[in-house]
């Protein structure tokens, strides 16, 4: 009997010389159903790999979280014995002191850029807090002696081109944060000399157009530090990025007062808030897509009843019972969704990897930090599109199937 179950829903599916319109809204329902599965794959794969090229580029430039000093200014003295005891925790993998100033960049009198200096440590004498440093160690970014005699400085290649700087050439780079007074009461500012030694890019619109990077010590003299042993700050890494939090108000609580710490998540958070929400707000707009195509299901099954209306009151004159007949038309809409979200997926995937391999939509990295349109696939939400596809066909079947079921024979095979 269940053999029989599937063949007349499977027959009912089909077109005939007088209900080739039922067909007809049977793909509608079909091709709603497959559109919206693809749709929520192809954008819940969008903002996945938004949220995933975002944290690479920012963790590939960002320490995971930065220990700095209450005080007037950026500034943390004694800074050795702070590193030791940071080091001592034990998800702390690597720590480093750093110099940030902000500075204007010169090439003729006409014009300024501004731009984000750092201070690194340019000595392999352990592991690198970002990948950036790691680079900077390893020798891929030259930071060494110049045959100028110059001190060296690296720059984001959106910088360099907007500066219109290459290797060899020297810039004039003008301290905002150093600015002294003359015995006549103008403003002085430390000026220095650097020559350009190479570019770098991360992807990150924001760092390749605003950082420079330079040794520490380099740094440390454009802003007056004498002191060998005042920093800006350190920036650790620790083993798990997601637990940065947790692991900075450990370091809080070992150093205590005047030492406080920022993670890179509180300091990302409304950016990744927001994706986070228009990740869900997208899944919501789009699971309406599959909803419209179950009113299609429902649509359909209603004319199907009516439409075999008196078929139905012959097989239950004949011995089908109620629950068959409700059977027959769940096996009916559940073909639908199954087909339709099968379809759906294979189209969601292969288009997601079309878009990614082969960098079909490019946007404007001014606007969206990065300058292609990445995907990133999660079987977790592949699953979930998949099962609220089918509980959504599911359902739309209930009424038409009740409807179906609930007739009686003899009014059946009267109806016209």
């Amino acid at each position: 009997m269940r053999g029989l179950d599937w063949f007349i829903a499977r027959r009912y599916l089909a077109s005939r010389k007088k209900g080739r319109f039922l067909s007809f809204i049977t793909w509608i329902a079909l091709g709603g159903i497959t559109v919206g599965v693809t749709a929520l794959i192809v954008v819940l794969g969008v903002m996945n790999g938004m949220q995933t090229e975002l944290h690479e580029k920012i963790l590939g430039s960002t320490p995971h979280v930065l220990v700095l000093e209450h005080g007037p200014s950026l500034r943390m003295g004694d800074w050795q014995e702070v590193i030791s005891q940071v080091r001592d925790v034990e998800e702390v993998e690597a720590a480093a002191p750093f110099v940030l100033t902000k500075v204007a960049i010169l090439r003729d009198e006409e014009y300024a850029q501004a731009a984000d200096l750092y201070g690194v440590s340019v000595d392999d004498d352990g592991p690198a807090v970002t990948d950036m440093e790691a680079e900077i160690q390893e020798g891929m970014h030259a930071l060494g002696p110049t045959e100028s005699g110059l001190p060296p400085v690296i720059l984001g290649s959106r910088l360099a081109q907007r500066v219109q700087a290459s290797p060899g050439d020297t810039l004039l780079t003008v301290s905002l944060e150093n600015i002294r007074t003359d015995p006549f009461g103008s403003l002085r500012p430390a000026i220095r000399q650097l020559e350009v030694t190479g570019t770098f890019t991360t992807g990150m619109y924001e760092y390749d157009i605003s950082n420079m990077y330079a040794p520490l010590h380099v740094v440390q003299n454009l802003l007056g530090i004498e002191a060998e042993d005042q920093v800006s700050g350190l920036g650790v890494r620790v083993s798990d990025p997601w637990e940065a939090t947790v692991i900075g108000r450990s370091i809080r609580e070992r150093l205590g007062f005047p030492y406080f710490v920022e993670s890179w998540i509180t300091t990302h958070q409304s950016l990744f808030s927001a994706l986070q929400l228009e990740k869900l707000a997208m899944g919501l707009i789009l699971s309406l897509i599959v909803l419209v195509a179950a009113f299609n299901i429902v649509s359909t099954l209603v004319m199907v009843v009516v439409d075999r209306t008196r078929e139905i009151g012959i097989l239950k004159s004949m011995g089908m019972t109620d629950r068959q007949v409700l059977r027959i038309f769940i096996l009916q809409g559940l073909s639908i969704g199954v087909i339709g979200t099968a379809l759906g997926t294979v189209l969601g995937i292969v288009l997601s990897w079309a878009i990614d391999r082969f960098e079909l939509i490019t946007i404007p990295p001014d606007i969206y930090f990065i300058d292609r349109l990445p995907i990133v696939i999660d079987p977790g939400d592949v699953l979930l599109i998949i099962g609220v596809s089918m509980v959504i066909s599911l359902l739309a079947t209930v009424y038409p199937a009740l409807q179906a079921s609930r007739l009686q024979p003899v009014e059946a095979i009267r109806h016209e």
